[in-house]
């Protein structure tokens, strides 16, 4: 009987104690990362959902202007129906609930939710600029891209 066996077995016994840790470890970060990456919203422009760059039923920020005279209640009082331009494309909006005060046709919007099967982007949530000063970040960049930015117009926030 050898002497070196019993501290081989408490050596073989810590490496599979520290490989366990690890694989234990990389499933933990595995369902982190998974969680994480299902709750990301990304911004999109009105001209990103027309090029196709936006997937139906995954959920992303939408910005840009509520079209002049788009604003529409639904027959049942509670829906309502704009469009959200940032003036190359336009993407028409569905939201239920109650829309922000500062909401009104040709201002800065972010609206989230999801585009339907129809590509009709269903709002879960709308948000409006806070004042006559602001306009969202994203919406400002994506208008500026598009060319049709007019210098003197609301300043991007910071």
């Amino acid at each position: 009987m050898s002497l070196k066996s019993p501290a081989k077995a408490a050596k073989r016994r810590r490496l599979y104690a520290v490989l366990a840790g690890l694989a234990g470890l990389g499933v933990a970060a595995g369902l982190i990362l998974t969680a994480f990456s299902d709750n990301l919203v990304f911004f999109h422009s009105p001209s990103d959902v027309a090029a196709g760059k936006v997937a139906a039923e995954r959920r992303f920020r939408l910005g840009g202007l509520v079209e002049q005279g788009s604003v529409a209640r639904q027959a049942d009082g509670a829906t309502i129906q704009f469009r959200v331009t940032d003036t190359a494309q336009t993407v028409t909006v569905a939201y239920k609930g109650v829309l922000p005060d500062l909401f009104r046709e040709g201002q800065g919007v972010v609206a989230e939710g999801s585009l339907d099967k129809h590509g009709l982007f269903v709002a879960r949530e709308v948000l409006a600029k806070h004042d006559e000063n602001y306009m969202p970040k994203e919406v400002a960049e994506a208008i500026k891209a598009t060319g049709q930015w007019k210098p003197g117009a609301a300043a991007p926030a910071k």
